[in-house]
């Protein structure tokens, strides 16, 4: 590590040509919560780090016509305190501020931990169930990709060459909405997800759902979208035989692998169950809507 540089660019573009110039051995950071533990423990040795924190993009949360934009760099903390965020993406938040201890929540992010590409991160399934994106920059400017596209593998992402995450983007949600977050951990706390499920779904004026989307996380080598559980909650009711259909359909979507922290198929039974929970408290919470 003698040869490991730092800084701290005041601008996207300043980011980008650090990025660029020094190539794949520079290592963007927000929080630094998983960087700076895979460097102690030699799983990486970068030559440049980069932080965000002073480009002030990647550290507000801003609330647009149609959408909020959340900064890479905004803390799990900062998150929290946003009274605004909460009411409208209680799920989302609930996920961002299980990552860690409160020190944790002072300094990671909702960019790291999607960039970070564990299959077991508690934002991404949330983000993708709230149809989310992420805006990214790099040398031939910016374009926005579903979250749910930048993890491709455990530790890896779609990101190019000279890229990283500037921002979150979650679509204002339609009236009667709301979303949910679960996750199963052995411990009460500060452990990371054997399984995780996002729901985030609107109501017709009739009670029934108008759409829906349900992600998973930990049962597979990404988070993904349960495709057929938006045509099974459609048009439905809150009904047992509903939810049990979607813990069905939860389950057929697993392809967990067996670990220390749980086996294939106590995953697979998890995962229903935490499909069915997060789908009936956001419906719960868009009937108060």
């Amino acid at each position: 590590m003698t040869n490991l540089r730092y800084e701290c660019p005041e601008s996207v573009d300043a980011a980008v040509s650090l990025l660029s110039a020094e190539g794949a051995t520079a290592k963007v950071f927000a929080g630094g919560t998983d960087l700076l533990v895979q460097m102690k423990d030699d799983l990486i040795e970068p030559t440049l780090l980069i932080d965000l924190k002073k480009i002030a993009e990647t550290r507000t949360v801003s609330f647009e016509s149609d959408h909020v934009r959340v900064g890479a760099a905004v803390t799990g903390a900062e998150l929290g305190e946003n009274e605004k965020l909460k009411a409208m993406w209680p799920g989302v938040v609930e996920a961002a501020q299980l990552i860690g201890s409160d020190q944790i929540q002072g300094r990671a992010t909702m960019g790291g931990n999607l960039c970070n590409a564990s299959p077991a991160a508690d934002t991404v399934p949330a983000l993708i169930a709230a149809n989310a994106k992420a805006v990214i920059a790099g040398p031939k400017g910016t374009r926005d990709v579903p979250v749910g596209d930048i993890p491709t593998a455990p530790g890896q992402t779609s990101l190019g060459e000279g890229e990283f995450v500037t921002a979150i983007i979650l679509p204002n949600p339609p009236a009667r909405s709301n979303d949910a977050y679960l996750r199963f951990i052995p411990r009460t706390e500060m452990d990371i997800a054997v399984v995780g499920a996002g729901v985030a779904l609107t109501l017709n004026d009739d009670g029934t759902c108008a759409d829906a989307r349900l992600a998973l996380g930990a049962v597979a080598p990404t988070a993904g979208l349960v495709e057929a559980a938006t045509d099974i909650l459609k048009g439905k009711k809150l009904e047992d035989a509903v939810l049990d259909a979607l813990a069905k359909a939860a389950q057929d979507a697993c392809s967990p692998i067996d670990d220390k922290r749980g086996t294939v198929e106590f995953r697979i039974k998890v995962a229903g169950v935490l499909a069915r929970r997060a789908a009936t408290i956001a419906w719960q919470r868009a009937e108060k809507q």
